[in-house]
């Protein structure tokens, strides 16, 4: 049984996007949405921190929680997550279709970014993003072969990561990140809902794990309007 500050967060957000709150406006207090919930003011605070943290509300001290424009989805920089993970954060419907999986040798654009060498073999996947029925991602993932030996289409509709992580038994560590716009390619008016944008937010990630391996390479194809970039940066003093 899910955790009812987990469907009382659910509520609100749905709420917040469909316009019941609008931008600017606050929320009713902690007291208020445990008496129309029917909980502890607890349960609240953790529902209210759970819309804080996927960037649905602010909380200033003194004011309460003033609702932040909802139109697009929060893609944090810094982490490393899962597509899974990313919208069963957001609350929202996902489907995964998987257009391509394929094992195959490692061409010379593959190997540069690998740092594979010749004749090592690497996995293929192309996967289509689906939220709330719009396909607005586009995966190309490339996996070193001696690492994944195996995948197949049910494990990259689910999750491949958890895949890596609970049956291989590896632990993902860390990513470097590029993140560029470009103009999208056939292939990508082929399968996104662009909506005419004649752009795309194209996310680099080099993937390794906590032994320093290289293991993935990803370009992660964004419709623009979807998603901010988000990341929490604190000052360093010299």
């Amino acid at each position: 049984m899910q955790n009812k500050y987990l469907l009382i967060y659910r509520q609100l957000a749905e709420k917040i996007q469909s316009g019941g709150f609008t931008a600017g406006e606050k929320l009713p207090s902690e007291h208020e949405l445990a008496e129309t919930y029917t909980t502890s003011r607890e349960t609240i605070r953790k529902a209210l921190n759970q819309l804080a943290q996927n960037g649905f509300i602010q909380k200033v001290q003194g004011k309460g929680s003033i609702v932040l424009e909802a139109g697009k989805y929060d893609f944090p920089v810094s982490g490393l997550v899962s597509f899974r993970e990313l919208a069963g954060a957001l609350g929202r419907e996902q489907e995964t279709h998987v257009e391509k999986l394929e094992k195959k040798p490692a061409d010379a654009f593959l190997q540069g970014q690998l740092q594979a060498p010749e004749g090592a073999e690497i996995w293929e996947v192309h996967r289509i993003r689906e939220i709330d029925g719009e396909r607005i991602i586009f995966d190309k993932d490339f996996f070193k072969a001696m690492f994944v030996d195996q995948l197949t289409e049910e494990i990259c509709r689910t999750s491949i990561y958890d895949y890596i992580e609970q049956d291989l038994g590896m632990m993902i560590s860390f990513a470097k990140k590029e993140i560029t716009v470009e103009e999208p390619t056939e292939e990508d008016r082929a399968y996104l809902d662009l909506e005419g944008y004649p752009m795309i937010v194209v996310v680099k990630n080099y993937v390794y794990f906590d032994d320093a391996s290289l293991f993935q390479y990803t370009e992660s194809r964004h419709r623009p309007d979807k998603f901010k970039f988000v990341d929490f940066a604190r000052r360093t003093q010299y």
